[in-house]
This record gives structure tokens, sequence and C-alpha cells, in this order.
């Protein structure tokens, strides 16, 4: 099999700055012991997010100079909307300037308190903004995606049985929808496969329940189906994305994400009741309902990295990446899910740093000790994002402990993962010596972006 190469050439670069240990020691204890809080320029190779750091193309940057600023009505926003009315199929099309804005005018509007929204696994601002107004998030992944040596095609399945039981013991009344998370990130970056998608359908439509997809990653799980899942394999993404989007009742998204854009997102829809009442609170939130808190240039941006998204060329060199990466880890031993993640690679820090507890936060450990050897800047998927509080108030861990990888899309070459993958090893050969963590200070809501910690 010949090298999957980059599917593009590169027309500007950007210089990065790798300062020293000693810098990184201090910039981190400045920070509190939080990556979150460290100056982008401090970070050699930075994988904290996907979200909204990847490179536009030449098409991307061509488009943005069409955009036409009208307040109501723009060209920029007839193109925005025909483009996501073709791959959603949604009548209604809702521009948020991201994707947790979106979540936000669906919890505001359609959430009361004491209600129940499942979901395979809902991602922190999801849930989030469901807890702020007094719902309550339930994660109902499938049995394979807790364990993360599995080989398993479709890891990021709702489980069926769970669901339903979820339905009969809460009630109809207090679920006013589920969600579906595509591709599942807080389970490892795992794929939702279009059986599962169908069947959850056929389970909600029982109880008159719609369904909700969270899409940020939509593009990903279409190339997942199109790879794993028989009857998938000659079918174009857009197809399949449409097929996907055909069983929901409404989706939310960021574009930072599968639109390829700095910044973006939407929320669309079938209902006309629905409607009325995002576009109500849309007003008073984002903007007019024609340009939704984003620029005509943002718009035109977005339209076309949703389609490039959906190239298959495109998919095949994104999830060569990752399957690099991962591929260079299982070499050494070095736990990670498996198998790799559609935009991550996503460490194991429960089997990485078995010497740590969950509650001394064993993913902020090892956050931490790959800034510290290398300036690579990572996230905690763990205890400390997804950690929760019983009654009693004792803080109770995440099913899983994952430090996650996140590849920003045709920022980095090969030999920046070679250099990633050094110092991820020299980290695991002397993973005895990293220590847990206490948090000193945290907010009630969203806390692993601005907690302070401490080494225990």
């Amino acid at each position: 099999m010949r090298t999957i190469i980059e599917p593009f050439r590169i027309k500007m670069t950007e210089p990065i700055h790798l300062i020293s240990q000693s810098e990184r020691i201090e910039a981190l204890k400045k920070a509190h012991n939080n990556v979150f809080l460290l100056a982008a320029e401090d970070c050699c190779i930075d994988l904290l997010t996907d979200s909204g750091t990847g490179a536009m193309s030449a098409k991307q940057w061509a488009a943005l100079m069409l955009g036409d600023e009208s307040y109501a009505g723009s060209r920029s926003w007839k193109k925005f909307k025909s483009t996501v009315k073709n791959i959603t199929g949604f009548s209604h099309v809702f521009p948020t300037h991201q994707g947790r804005a979106a979540e936000g005018i669906l919890a505001q509007t359609q959430i009361s308190p004491n209600d129940v929204i499942p979901n395979n696994s809902h991602f922190d601002t999801t849930r989030a903004n469901i807890e702020f107004v007094g719902g309550k998030a339930v994660n109902l992944l499938c049995d394979e995606g807790l364990n993360t040596t599995l080989e398993s095609p479709f890891k990021g399945n709702m489980h069926l049985e769970k669901l339903k039981k979820c339905i009969e013991d809460v009630g109809r009344a207090r679920i006013p929808f589920c969600m579906m998370t595509v591709t599942n990130n807080t389970g490892g970056g795992q794929p939702v496969s279009m059986a599962n998608i169908r069947a959850v359908k056929e389970i909600l439509k029982e109880y008159d329940i719609p369904l909700i997809i969270d899409a940020c990653r939509f593009a990903e799980n279409a190339y997942f189906i199109r790879e794993k899942e028989a009857g998938y394999q000659d079918k174009p993404l857009l197809e399949i994305a449409q097929e996907m989007f055909s069983y929901a009742d409404g989706a939310t998204m960021s574009c930072k994400k599968d639109g390829l854009a700095n910044i973006g997102g939407f929320l669309v829809c079938n209902d006309d009741q629905w409607a009325e009442t995002f576009q109500n609170a849309l007003i008073l939130r984002e903007g007019f309902p024609t340009y939704g808190g984003l620029a005509g240039r943002d718009l035109e941006v977005i339209s076309v990295g949703l389609m490039e998204a959906l190239e298959y060329d495109y998919q095949v060199y994104r999830h060569a990446t990752v399957e690099y990466l991962g591929n260079k880890l299982r070499e050494r031993g070095i736990p990670h899910v498996r198998p790799v993640g559609g935009h991550a690679v996503f460490l194991d820090a429960r089997a990485f740093v078995s010497h740590v507890p969950p509650l001394q936060y064993p993913g902020i450990g090892l956050v931490n000790a790959l800034y510290i050897a290398g300036g690579v800047r990572g996230v905690e998927l763990g205890s400390v994002m997804f950690g929760k509080f019983n009654k009693a108030g004792q803080e109770v861990p995440a099913p899983l402990e994952l430090v996650r990888l996140a590849f920003p899309r045709r920022v980095y070459t090969q030999s920046h993962f070679d250099y990633l993958v050094e110092i991820i090893q020299e980290v695991w050969e002397r993973r005895s010596e990293i220590s847990g963590y206490r948090i000193t200070y945290q907010p009630k809501f969203l806390r692993h972006f601005t907690s302070h910690f401490e080494r225990v």
C-alpha cells in the first residue's frame, strides 16, 4: 500500500517556538497547573482541541472575500442555508456563533427543571447547558465503549436496552428529546453506526420522543460508516450524511469541527413551533436569524467547508494521520483507546499512570507531564471534565480517564507527529514520576476550563 499523502499543498506557514523545559515548568506554574490557562505561544504542538483550530483551504479564503455583510437576507446567508439544507434536509436553519450557542438555545427553549436528556455520551458544553437550566444529562454508551482495548468498529453506539429502561423509569413526560453525538467524543472519538441511529429512532418513535443529533463531526462519522458498515462502501459521504440526518428531528452543530471553519455553528429542525421558539431565543442571544452572530464572510467559509469535509480523499488523509499515531503507540505498548477515533488519539490515563487514583486526576498528571516534556498541549477527558457529585456531596469519578490529543485539521505534518511520538514515549518511560493533583479552585460549571490545581 502506498503512502497516503496530504491532499493539499502548503501556501503559507506560521512559526512555532519551543521554549525551554525550565520555561515550560514556570509557565505551567503560572497557569495553576491547568493547560487551558497557558499562553498559546508557549505550546509547541497544540492538540488541546480540533475546534476552530484548523487551516482553511484556498477555496475558503476566496469565499471569505465574497462575504455579504448586509444585516438581513444577505447572499452569504442564502448560500449557507442552501448548503445546510442540502446536507441535513431540515427546513428551518438557524446560524449561531458556535455549537454551544445552539445547545444553549435548545436547552433554554425545550428543557424544564428535572427533565432528563439521554445521549450516547454528552460532551462538556452539552451537559453544562442541560444542567444550567435544571435538566439531567444521562449517558447511555454501549458496553463496548467502556473497554479501551477492545477492537470494535462502532464503540460510540447508544445502548438500546438502557435507553428503553431510561424511558420507562423516567417517563415520557420528563424526556423532551433524546440526543446522539456523532462521533462520540467523550468515549474516545468513536463512531456511531447507521443501524444504531436507526434503532434509536425506532425506540423513540414508540414514545413520540424527538431525536437531536449533535453533529459536530458528522462527516467523520459518515466516513466510518462507509468504511466499516455493510452496504455503504460505494456511497458518497454526502449521501451517507443525508441518511444520518433523515432519522433525526433536529441537530446542533459546531462548524468549528466538520465545517472546517474557525468560528460558527447552527441549529436545525423541521417542527414549526420549535422553530419559532428557537428564532425568538436566537434574536435575543445571537442576532438576526439570517446571520446569527456570524459575519457574512464566516457564512461563506462554512458553506465551502461543510462540503470539503465530505470529500472522501480528505477524510482518507485525516484518518490515516490518526491511524499513523495510533500504530506508533501500539508498537510501543503505550495504552490508548482502540481503535483510534476520528479526530484524535485518546491516551488511557488510567492505565498509563495506574499508580494515581481517579480522584487525584491521572489525566491532569499526564497532560502536564506531556507539556513539561515537550511543549505538547493535550486535554484531560476524565474525572475533572466528566466527574460528578452524588447526593451526599461526594465526588464520583468518571467511567473513563482519558487524555485527548485532538488533531487540528490540515495543520501539522508527519514530522510533528514523529516528534509527538518521541515525547509520549519519553513520558511513558518515566511514568512512575507522574504525580496526582488536587483542585484548589473550581467554578460551578465547566470546571476544567478554569480550575486551579496543585500537585499531591
